[in-house]
C-alpha cells in the first residue's frame, strides 16, 4: 500500500493534478495483542480480508486468520504533514463533494468508475454535468519493451527528433532510425526480452568497441555523449536489493541505459488530459522500481527519494513512542548502542518463502547476522550516509558505548505462535510487548492493539538500533532502510539478504 501511494504521488505531481485521492482508511491483518477480538472491534470495524477486498487468498485459513480491521488511513499516515506538499483528499471527502455518504466509499480501495460519477459536485450548477474521468489502462502505462520514465527532456526530443501525434493531444513517438553498429552491439548485450542495461554493461561494450583513445569512458558525461550519439539514453533510478523489487529503496541511486526508442514519458501521455477523474488501472507495483517509473535526470530522482523518506510519515505520536521504546532498548544494555532485526514469518512461513521455516533456525541465522554487524560498527571509522538530500551522520554511532556479544537484540517479527515467539524469545529476542507498558497504551490509545499500527512504531524503534538486518523480500525492511537513511544512519549498518 505504502509503495502505491508513493508512485501515485508522483504521478499526481507530474500531471500537476489539483486533488490526489487517498482512500479514507486502510485494512489491518488483525489484533496484535492477544485479546478478544471483539476489543479492537470497539474502535475499527473488522472485515472479512477476502470480502473485503475480493481475494481468495485467505479462504483456506481459520475463520480467525481472515479477519481484519479497517482502520483511518490518519492512522497510519500524517495527513496534516502531506498536505503541506500534495494536494491530498480522501476519497469519503471526494464523496462528500459529490453529495453522497461516505459509508459508500469501496472497501477494496477501487475505484468505482459508475458508482462515484452519477452524481455532481455540490458546489456545481448545472446539476447534469457528472464529473469526467479518464482511464489509464494498465497495459498502456509500460507494455513489455518499453521504459516508463517521468518526462521526457526537450534535449532528448531534440536528439530522437520526437514528434508529437497528430490526432492526439498527448503523447508522441520517436521517428524510425538506422541503427549504427555500436547500437546493435548495445542492443545484443542487452539480451533478447529486455529493454534496459545496466550502467557498466554499457560501458563494457563501448570499451571493447575500440572508440579511440581520445574517448575517455572513465568520465561519465563522455559515455553519455558516445551512447546519445548512437540512439540511446541515459536513465536515473535505485538500484535493486539483491536483483529483487520488493523492498522498494531509495537511499542508493544508480544508472541504467535504454535506446530512445523505448522510452514513453508519462507526462508526454497523459499531461493534457482534461478529465475530473484520472485513475491508472491495475497493477504497477511488482517487479517495477520505485516510483513505478524511471527518471531522465538526477534531480527528478533525487526530489522523488525525498518526498519518500520526508514526505509520506507517521502521525508525530509514532515518532514520539518510537523515541520512548528506543530508550527502554538502552536501559536493557546499560546504556548501550543495541542492535535489532526484522523476522518475517507468519504468511511467508506458510508460503515457504522465510529465510528460515523453524524459528530455532531463524532466530540464529538473526544472531549470526547481527554479530557481524556488531564487528562492522567496531570498526567503522569515519561515518558516512547514503545519496539523500540534507542528510548528516547520526552522531549517536559514535557516543555510546558498543553493544556485548551477549546482549539482547529487538526483534520485529509477525510471528503469534506462542511456541514459536518463546523460542525466538529464549535465543535473546526482545518484543515489542516487552517494552510497552500499560501507561503507554493509555496515554496513545486503541491504535496500539492493531498489528499494523504497531509496525509502524516497530519501524520508528529500529531506525535508533546501531545495526539492522532484514529481509529482502519484505516491503517493511525496505521502509526502515529508508527511514534509517533520512536519519542519517552509515550503510555499513544495515544488511538485507
Amino acid at each position: 500500500m505504502r509503495y502505491i501511494i508513493d508512485a501515485a504521488l508522483l504521478q499526481a505531481d507530474l500531471l500537476n493534478v489539483p486533488w490526489f485521492f487517498l482512500r479514507t482508511s486502510m485494512r489491518a491483518r488483525a489484533n496484535t495483542i492477544f485479546v478478544c477480538s471483539t476489543v479492537c472491534a470497539d474502535y475499527a470495524t473488522m472485515v472479512n480480508k477476502g470480502d473485503a477486498i475480493g481475494l481468495d487468498e485467505w479462504r483456506e485459513l481459520p475463520i480467525e486468520q481472515q479477519m481484519g480491521f479497517r482502520i483511518p488511513i490518519s492512522v497510519m499516515i500524517n495527513i496534516p504533514h502531506l498536505r503541506k506538499r500534495h494536494p491530498v483528499i480522501t476519497a469519503s471527502d471526494y464523496l462528500r463533494l459529490h453529495g453522497q455518504d461516505p459509508e459508500n466509499e469501496s472497501s477494496s480501495g477501487y475505484w468505482l468508475r459508475d458508482w462515484y460519477h452519477f452524481q455532481a459536485n455540490v458546489f456545481e450548477t448545472d446539476k447534469t454535468k457528472l464529473p469526467s474521468l479518464f482511464v489509464i489502462e494498465n497495459h498502456w502505462y509500460d507494455p513489455s519493451n518499453v521504459n516508463r520514465v517521468d518526462y521526457i527532456s526537450p534535449a532528448m526530443k531534440r536528439r530522437g527528433k520526437w514528434e508529437r501525434y497528430p490526432t492526439l493531444e498527448s503523447g508522441g513517438y520517436w521517428p524510425p532510425m538506422e541503427p549504427t553498429e555500436l547500437s546493435v552491439r548495445l542492443a545484443s548485450a542487452m539480451g533478447e526480452g529486455k529493454a534496459i542495461m545496466e550502467w557498466n554493461t554499457a560501458k563494457y561494450v563501448l570499451a571493447s568497441a575500440e572508440l579511440g583513445g581520445e574517448v575517455n569512458l572513465d568520465n561519465d558525461e563522455v559515455v553519455e555523449r558516445v551512447l546519445n550519439a548512437h540512439g540511446w539514453e541515459v536513465l536515473h533510478t535505485f538500484a535493486s536489493t539483491l536483483g529483487m523489487e520488493f523492498a522498494k529503496t531509495v537511499v542508493q541511486s544508480i544508472k541504467e541505459v535504454a535506446h530512445r526508442s523505448s522510452i514513453r514519458g508519462f507526462k508526454d501521455d497523459y499531461y493534457r488530459v482534461d478529465a475530473d477523474v484520472v485513475i491508472l488501472a491495475g497493477e504497477t507495483h511488482l517487479g517495477r522500481k520505485p516510483g513505478a517509473m524511471r527518471f531522465t535526470g538526477p534531480r527528478a530522482r533525487a526530489n522523488y527519494a525525498s518526498m519518500v523518506v520526508h514526505g509520506i510519515v507517521p502521525p508525530r505520536w509514532v515518532f514520539d513512542l518510537g523515541e520512548i521504546l528506543a530508550s527502554r532498548m538502552r536501559e536493557l544494555v546499560d546504556g548501550r548502542l543495541w542492535m535489532g532485526a526484522h523476522m518475517r514469518r507468519g504468511d511467508f512461513v506458510r508460503l515457504s518463502w522465510a529465510m528460515e521455516l523453524s524459528p530455532q533456525a531463524h532466530v540464529l541465522r538473526v544472531k549470526d547476522r547481527l554479530q557481524a554487524g556488531r564487528t562492522v560498527v567496531e570498526h567503522l571509522g569515519n561515518l558516512t550516509t547514503y545519496d539523500l538530500d540534507g542528510v548528516t551522520p547520526d552522531l549517536e554511532q559514535t557516543t555510546l558505548a558498543l553493544p556485548f556479544p551477549d546482549d539482547p537484540f529487538y526483534v520485529a517479527t509477525d510471528e503469534r505462535d506462542p511456541n514459536a515467539r518463546q523460542a525466538i524469545a529464549d535465543g535473546g529476542a526482545v518484543f515489542i510487548s516487552d517494552l510497552l507498558t500499560k501507561e503507554d497504551r493509555r496515554r496513545f490509545g486503541w491504535p496500539l492493539m492493531i498489528t499494523d499500527v504497531l509496525a509502524l512504531v516497530e519501524q520508528r524503534l529500529l531506525v535508533h538500533s546501531v545495526f539492522f538486518y532484514g529481509h529482502a523480500m519484505s516491503s517493511l525492511a525496505g521502509v526502515i532502510t529508508n527511514m534509517r537513511a533520512a536519519r542519517g544512519a552509515d550503510p555499513r549498518t544495515m544488511l538485507i539478504d
